[in-house]
């Protein structure tokens, strides 16, 4: 039966369900506008394309086709800001699209399908941008323009849905490329190839029929992770459907269940888009798509054709070089795609530094289970913590027995018997049994030095024995000083790095003062240190729980951030988290904490985002701190809400566009087969960072549901910032916990991803993944101070921000900051004119601005091509830069988007050749105010500042020399990003076939004439620099 739903009073729709009936039967679509449905905590539950198990999918541009001829409501939009609600066909003939009711007559309310130029996705044309409120309220996933005619006019279209959008989509580029009458593509008949093979080696009578397990089997062993129960259902409604008496399969019941199970229609309609008529990918369409998409600049032809072997199943598809449908699905599941840069697994950071420079993986009491008062040791949470990387643990010791110490919590002689009494019944743990099981798991999740905290109240004796069996069982791992003690509460330079400590076990305990060594005493918190050496800090105690914590970076984040430039800190949970729960490490992080305790053996959201932290550079347990809290003068608050001076803000798009393999939630039998998913997405960092947002609910989706919802993201801080991905199950009585991944901003891949969700414990969910398309940018104004709080000018340039430096009080320091005004001005304007000029030309062309200057350059080449193909502009080198020089009279819109090209060089030009005499400039300045650093306390007595005058002037002081450096550090990547930019070009150009063979340039790339390279850093994300990679 036909699978049509229709909203109330559409009564034009329900009229032409017949015809979606005839020609695209089993097809369910959601008629219901996405766009006015309820916003916030209402329930949003609509059925996504293709989402119920006995659903034909869209597995071929026939079907889009089929259901372009069938028709179906879409909503035009006019630059009047007016909207009509129109009914659209496709003719049988496939020649042009009709629709009604029109007051035009029949034959003027069409559009012939040969004036078509493109298809465009997303609201991209001046009808959409300027359509002010209208446009606001419409889905970007859902709306797409035909562009046609030689004046290049746009036919702007809403759909119902991000599922309908993308089969008109499909459809009409489908026709653009392939007019004639559709036959099967290649693709599509080396998948069915294919599956006859594959279907051929199960046949072992080669009668053409096989048994229902067999075909079962080779469909989940051909598609892993579907599950077996859904297959055999499909089979069971084959065979009711042809009323057959027996269950064995035949090879095109084989065929036709495999397509209409394992064909996903988000990789499907991808595929499409990239391949055109062909519906497979040969090496160039490849290399296309990871360089303007994945964002890998430097992919070669041969590193395609590999991984086209590496991931296509049909031996013809290997054999001629293509990339089929199931060969892609592959790809984009591969752990090549995932979401985490893959740079990120193994160390990627300098290890050079001093251990106050990084965040070290801490865990907190993980030997108890159950809770913190009454729960008893376990080896097994040591080993845990241990191989999940963490590179600090402590360890509670109490007297025990016979003179041996115990592993356990230490509340006093008391509470201590009475904790042991209650578990007499399990035997205890001692301390060189605990010492022996951290010595042979220590370092095999990593190298990197171990820090054993020592908690206890042992009597001199058995402190004695304990210190007998660290000797005896760390041996030469144990980490003793040497002569001249280490003070790691003196300058960041005294402190050892972790590469010099590689393989290394550190102590930090209580130790008696020096006058006192060789007798019995107390010792203080203030007194804690690592191996002997000085004291871990003087003040705050070292290792204050989380409310103390907490008051610290709220009442003085700034002065935190400086003190922990030099000095290990550590927070632990508070005593009566008694359920051994954890607090959120993010708040400590961004004060400069580096050693966040958390209770590994408490799954949930807080260590999750650790997990995520610590996954950045390698699993190691150590991860290097921004830099604006390494840099020995900055300026950096926990509690900033605006841009952080010298850090490029961007701007992070994710589109969530489905699910797959999706499990029940543990513990949910009682609910039935049927899941309602969403997805949660959360953004962790500086107050100005932290945000939350959320996908609708895909109503019975059942595993495989499709979102197709893009959500954006201001990221002010994103050396600190993580991203948090969370599927849920609505329900109304609570939902309930499906999979999450966490991951760092840094370690974000651009391009369409995979996303591996875990458990609630962390563990992977086998074949379990979210399918995600991410873009970042800089964001336009980038390094620009927010007027709430920062010091802010209104200079010029249509009304442009420019940032300024503070007045510090100090005669001879703000002379020297003086210079610095006009240099920090010209710097701004070169990068925001090379930003706004690129933003220009994309808008220009129809694409967003994540889009990527080689698409820009195809879509116009498709405008400069002439019917018998030749180009109507040549790409010419002059002085080094890619110049459009156009050969014909051209259309006013071409020329129009020559001259936004045109404006794009010359601002990239005027950034190029002027960046380094400005970057001079601005580092002199911020030269000279460092050598004046030192005597800041002498001038400052010259002045007679005193108190809190004294520390405004310190504060504005670095705030200045924090400014200077970033600004000069964003004027260097902005350049590298106009290399780059610049090198994209000219390639693109000549991609596109608009180099003439006159001028040589084909040759002329990879000589002197083209001088700029590219920047491997520049090519994913400005902000990498001074991010500690090497």
């Amino acid at each position: 039966s036909a699978g049509v739903t229709v909203s109330a009073g559409d009564r034009s729709l329900s009229q032409r369900a017949d015809r979606f009936t005839l020609l695209l039967p089993g097809v369910l679509v959601s008629l219901q506008d996405p766009s006015v449905q309820k916003v916030g905590g209402g329930r949003k539950k609509t059925v996504s394309f293709s989402s119920m198990p006995s659903e034909k999918k869209v597995s071929s541009a026939a079907d889009c086709l089929a259901f372009m001829q069938g028709g179906c409501e879409l909503k035009k939009i006019r630059p009047n800001s007016r909207m009509y609600c129109r009914f659209y066909t496709l003719d049988t003939d496939l020649s042009c699209l009709r629709w009604e009711p029109s007051k035009k007559d029949s034959e003027r309310a069409r559009l012939d399908v040969s004036t078509i130029r493109e298809v465009r996705t997303g609201k991209s044309t001046e009808t959409f941008l300027h359509n002010g409120p209208l446009s606001e309220h419409l889905a970007e996933e859902a709306a797409f323009s035909i562009i046609h005619g030689d004046e290049y006019q746009s036919l702007d279209l809403v759909a119902l849905s991000a599922d309908v959008a993308n089969i008109w989509v499909t459809g009409l580029r489908y026709l653009l490329a392939h007019p004639s009458i559709i036959e099967g593509s290649l693709g599509s008949k080396m998948r069915s190839e294919w599956l006859a093979a594959e279907f051929a080696l199960v046949d072992e009578d080669g009668y053409g029929i096989v048994s229902e397990d067999v075909a079962v089997t080779t469909v989940c062993k051909l598609c892993p992770g579907i599950k077996e129960a859904k297959v055999r259902l499909r089979f069971k409604e084959i065979q009711r459907s042809k009323e057959k008496l027996t269950s064995h399969v035949t090879r095109e019941e084989f065929q036709e269940a495999f397509c209409e199970l394992c064909t996903r229609p988000d990789v499907y309609f991808l595929l499409v888009q990239l391949s055109q008529d062909r519906e497979c990918l040969d090496p160039q369409d490849l290399r296309l798509f990871l360089e303007t998409e994945q964002g890998l600049s430097l992919a070669t032809t041969e590193g395609c054709w590999e991984l086209l072997k590496r991931y296509e199943p049909s031996a013809q598809g290997r054999e001629r070089g293509l990339l089929g449908l199931d060969g892609f699905a592959r790809y984009l599941q591969s752990p090549e795609c995932q979401l985490l840069d893959p740079e990120h697994l193994g160390v990627c950071q300098d290890m050079n530094l001093p251990l106050s420079h990084y965040y070290i993986s801490t865990s907190y009491r993980s030997y108890l289970l159950d809770d913190q008062v009454h729960g008893r040791a376990d080896l097994g949470g040591l080993i845990k913590a241990l191989q999940s990387g963490c590179r600090c643990l402590e360890l509670g010791v109490t007297d025990g027995p016979e003179g041996e110490p115990l592993l356990g919590v230490d509340y006093g002689p008391d509470v201590s018997r009475h904790h042991h009494h209650l578990h007499h019944h399990h035997a205890p743990v001692t301390i060189r049994s605990a010492l022996e099981v951290v010595n042979k798991y220590a370092f095999l999740t990593s190298q990197y030095p171990l820090l054993l905290y020592l908690c206890h109240r042992c009597s001199p004796g058995q402190q004695r024995t304990m210190a007998h069996h660290l000797k005896k069982v760390f041996g030469s791992r144990l980490y003793t000083p040497d002569a001249q003690h280490v003070s790691l509460g003196g300058r960041a330079t005294t402190l050892p790095s972790p590469e010099q400590l590689k393989g290394r076990i550190l102590l930090v305990g209580k130790k008696l003062p020096p006058e006192e060594e060789g007798s019995d005493g107390e010792v203080s918190e203030e007194d804690e240190e690592i191996g002997g050496g000085g004291p871990l800090q003087q003040s705050p105690p070292s290792s204050p729980s989380s409310p103390e914590a907490g008051r610290l970076t709220s009442e003085s984040p700034e002065d935190l951030v400086v003190f922990t430039k030099r000095t290990l800190t550590r927070v632990r949970p508070s005593s009566v988290r008694l359920d051994s729960s954890n607090p959120n490490p993010q708040g400590y992080w961004k004060g400069g904490v580096q050693l966040v305790a958390l209770n590994q053996q408490t799954p949930g959201a807080m260590l999750d985002l650790h997990r995520g932290r610590f996954t950045q550079n390698g699993g190691s347990g150590y991860v290097l701190r921004p830099a604006v809290m390494r840099d020995e003068v900055s300026y950096f608050s926990a509690h900033t809400h605006g841009c952080v001076p010298g850090v490029p803000p961007q701007t992070l798009r994710i589109k969530v566009i489905s699910a797959h393999n999706l499990p029940k939630p543990q513990g949910s039998g009682a609910k039935g087969e049927v899941i309602d998913p969403y997805v949660v997405l959360e953004l962790h960092g500086v107050p100005a960072d932290c945000a939350e947002q959320r996908t609708r609910t895909a109503a019975q989706n059942q595993d495989e549901p499709m979102f197709d919802e893009t959500f954006e993201f201001q990221v002010n801080m994103p050396e600190l910032a993580l991203l948090r991905f969370v599927v849920l199950d609505d329900d109304y009585i609570g939902d309930d916990f499906i999979g999450q991944y966490s991951v760092a901003f840094d370690c974000l891949q651009p391009g369409y991803r995979n996303v591996p969700l875990l458990g609630l414990a962390g563990d992977p969910l086998p074949h379990t993944s979210l399918f995600v398309h991410v873009a970042i940018t800089n964001r336009r104004g980038g390094g620009k101070a927010q007027r709430r709080g920062l010091s802010v000018r209104r200079v010029g340039r249509r009304g442009r921000e420019y940032v300024s430096l503070r007045h510090t009080g100090i005669k001879a320091l703000d002379e020297v900051f003086k210079q610095a005004g006009g240099p920090l001005k010209e710097a701004t304007d070169l990068r925001e004119d090379a930003q706004c000029s690129t933003a220009g030309f994309k808008d220009q062309c129809g694409l967003p601005t994540v889009a990527k200057l080689k698409q820009c350059i195809q879509s116009l080449a498709t405008r400069l091509q002439s019917p018998e193909g030749a180009m109507g502009a040549t790409m010419l080198l002059r002085e080094g830069y890619p110049c459009l020089e156009p050969q014909v009279s051209l259309s006013e819109a071409t020329r129009k988007l020559l001259s936004a090209y045109d404006t794009m060089i010359s601002a990239q030009k005027q950034l190029i050749e002027n960046a380094d005499g400005v970057q001079e400039r601005i580092d002199q300045v911020h030269r000279e105010g460092m050598d004046l650093h030192e005597d800041l306390s002498r001038l400052c007595e010259k002045e007679g500042l005193k108190g809190r005058k004294m520390n405004k002037a310190v504060e504005s002081f670095t705030w200045n020399i924090t400014v200077l450096k970033g600004q000069s550090d964003l004027l260097r990547g902005a350049k590298m990003d106009s290399l780059d930019a610049l090198r994209q070009l000219a390639l693109a150009c000549e991609a596109c076939g608009l180099t003439s063979s006159s001028s040589n340039s084909s040759n002329s790339f990879s000589t002197a004439e083209l001088h700029y390279s590219s920047h491997p850093a520049s090519g994913r994300r400005s902000s990498t620099h001074g991010n500690g990679r090497v």
